[in-house]
């Protein structure tokens, strides 16, 4: 099978990472794949801060989840209460995706730059995740101003990267194909 369509049919959410920190050399690799995404009127809006820092990491984990806790949504709350998770999932790398919020469609191609690395990573056997919801800790602006995002960029996501515990395939659930019709 061609090695793009291998990488999106195989790639998955993976949530346990061996502590082993990843190649500056794949981190690079995946890092341009995000910067080739598509972008509206080529605005090319994305900003990757990269952290590889275990305390940092943990640190936006815990006052995500403090905030988590104060949610009307049950499943965020019990989310947040959860002493044991940290919503990088212990990975080694967290990346940080904001856009240039004058751009035309900085969140969707940030999300398309997400997609990419997270393609990236699956190609060269590396974990990812994409987290949402770090973004409660987005909502702090004295501890965003503490991770250097330029002035005019907003934080979106968060892309957890590493070497994966389990270096089993795992199958896709099942898709729903019926989401096509043709107009000839």
């Amino acid at each position: 099978m061609n090695e793009v369509l291998n990488a999106i049919k195989n790639r998955r959410s993976v949530r346990a990472y061996l502590p082993t920190q990843i190649k500056q050399e794949d981190l690079d690799l995946i890092i341009e794949s995000g910067i080739y995404a598509p972008s509206g009127h080529n605005d090319q809006p994305w900003h990757f801060t990269v952290i590889q820092n275990k305390e940092i990491i943990q640190h936006i984990s815990d006052k995500s989840k403090e905030l988590m806790t104060k949610s009307q949504i049950d499943w965020i709350k019990n989310i947040g209460l959860n002493s044991k998770m940290n919503l990088a999932y212990d990975a080694p790398t967290l990346i940080i995706v904001s856009g240039n919020k004058n751009a035309l469609s900085p969140k969707v191609d940030c999300s398309a730059a997400i997609q990419n690395m997270l393609l990236a990573a699956e190609s060269l056997n590396i974990g990812s995740v994409w987290i949402g919801l770090i973004t409660f800790f987005f909502k702090l602006e004295d501890e965003i101003k503490k991770l250097g995002i330029p002035d005019g960029y907003e934080p979106y996501y968060g892309v957890a990267l590493g070497y994966k515990v389990l270096n089993k395939e795992l199958t896709a659930p099942k898709r729903n194909l019926n989401v096509v019709n043709y107009i000839r």
